[in-house]
């Protein structure tokens, strides 16, 4: 994903912008990207280092948990590797979060010695690794990243941006470490009753704030600005907060057994694939803030230009809309496997036809029509309304088939 808009951007990181011409060429003009070397050929020992420690930790997992693996489970496994290793060549930083993922949860997960009651034993499990208090901290962490965020926005403060941006990192650490945890804590309650952690409401809403945060990482990268970070992370606040209102008032982090029709393999594919269209869906929202903002001169100097505001947008559906229309195709799957039938206007199967048509007329706007400016960030803000009560608006107040969880 590339932009051609040249500009000087407020919140720059110290590294070059990341985004170039797509094409080379030489002083004569001649297109000379047929010169340049191969994507393999440009790989380092590291690279070669870092797919190698895949295979070795998937090779691990296989060994270590196969037993309560079914054929799917593996097939993922396997899958991830691979890429996984094209994720960590293409965006480096990354690397360091599969480590350090990786490396605190196995020390939980060391640390319970196949006792779920060493979560209140155990120091680090106690106050800093079991997948409450992991999640609980990553909670913190969002928080006080957005606060610095908006510190950096408002002051025109690199210290600030800097803090922000390495508070989210460290969020999404912990986050992601809190799943892992509570996928093994399952298990150890009874191998009838383990799952992976994405199957109600407070599971996914802990997915939903990662997946948000880590796609505004890689933009923030992507396009050397820290600018949109306090408008992004306002919405993953907003997450965190129904969050952890939900877990006071429902004692939501209690893990459950599954219902019956959660009981299938296409869960741990379908319901990923979804919330990355919501996360992607709710970062080009936020972006369509600022644009909005910028455009009607309110911190327009602290902003990035309206081209890059208006690219990121566009990027940002254009990928949730690919997941999006995957977790739609691999829901009616599910519901066929589930309930005999492909599609049974269900209100949730309902809602999810709308979202779709809803970003499926914008890019067809976007591409056909060069939809730009206003009218695309306003509908983008209001395709944030449609996605949320689609996510949390059909528990509230219709019934069906389909539940995370009630309120």
């Amino acid at each position: 994903m590339s932009s051609n808009v040249n500009h000087v951007n407020p919140g720059l990181t110290p590294r070059r912008a990341a985004a170039t011409d797509d094409v080379s060429r030489d002083a004569a003009g001649q297109d000379t990207a047929y010169l340049e070397p191969s994507f393999l050929s440009r790989l380092g020992w590291t690279d070669w280092v870092f797919a190698l420690l895949l295979v070795v930790g998937a090779g691990f997992a296989l060994s270590r948990y196969g037993q309560w693996m079914n054929v799917y489970d593996k097939g993922v496994l396997i899958a991830a590797v691979p890429t996984f290793a094209l994720l960590g060549w293409h965006w480096k930083p990354v690397r360091l979060l599969m480590i350090g993922i990786a490396a605190f949860s196995l020390f939980a997960i060391q640390l319970y010695q196949g006792d779920l009651a060493r979560a209140e034993q155990a120091f680090f499990l106690k106050y800093f690794l079991s997948s409450q208090s992991a999640i609980l901290w990553m909670s913190a962490l969002v928080f006080l990243s957005t606060l610095f965020y908006w510190v950096g926005l408002i002051s025109r403060s690199e210290t600030g941006y800097s803090i922000g941006s390495k508070l989210c990192w460290a969020a999404v650490v912990l986050g992601f470490t809190g799943l892992m945890v509570r996928w093994y804590e399952s298990y150890l309650i009874g191998a009838d009753i383990g799952h992976i952690p994405i199957s109600n409401l407070y599971e996914v809403f802990v997915l939903f704030s990662l997946i948000t945060s880590l796609f505004y990482l890689y933009y923030q990268r992507r396009y050397a600005t820290r600018a949109l970070g306090p408008f992004v992370m306002l919405v993953v606040s907003a997450a965190v907060g129904f969050l952890l209102w939900y877990t006071v008032s429902r004692n939501a982090q209690e893990i459950q057994p599954l219902v019956p029709a959660l009981q299938s393999w296409w869960m741990k594919i379908h319901v990923p694939a979804n919330f990355i269209g919501y996360g992607t869906f709710a970062l080009a929202a936020m972006v369509s803030v600022a644009y909005l903002l910028k455009q009607r001169g309110i911190l327009a100097e602290r902003l990035p230009s309206l081209e890059l505001l208006d690219d990121v947008m566009y990027k940002a559906i254009a990928v949730g809309f690919a997941f999006f229309t995957i977790a739609t195709i691999l829901g009616a799957l599910w519901a066929a496997e589930a309930w005999g039938g492909y599609w049974s206007w269900d209100p949730k199967e309902t809602w999810a036809l709308i979202v779709w048509l809803n970003y499926a007329a914008w890019l067809h706007m976007r591409l056909m029509k060069g939809l730009r400016g206003t009218v695309a960030a306003w509908w983008a803000l209001v395709g944030l309304l449609v996605t949320t009560f689609a996510f949390l608006g059909v528990n509230m107040f219709l019934s069906g088939l389909h539940s995370y969880g009630e309120l």
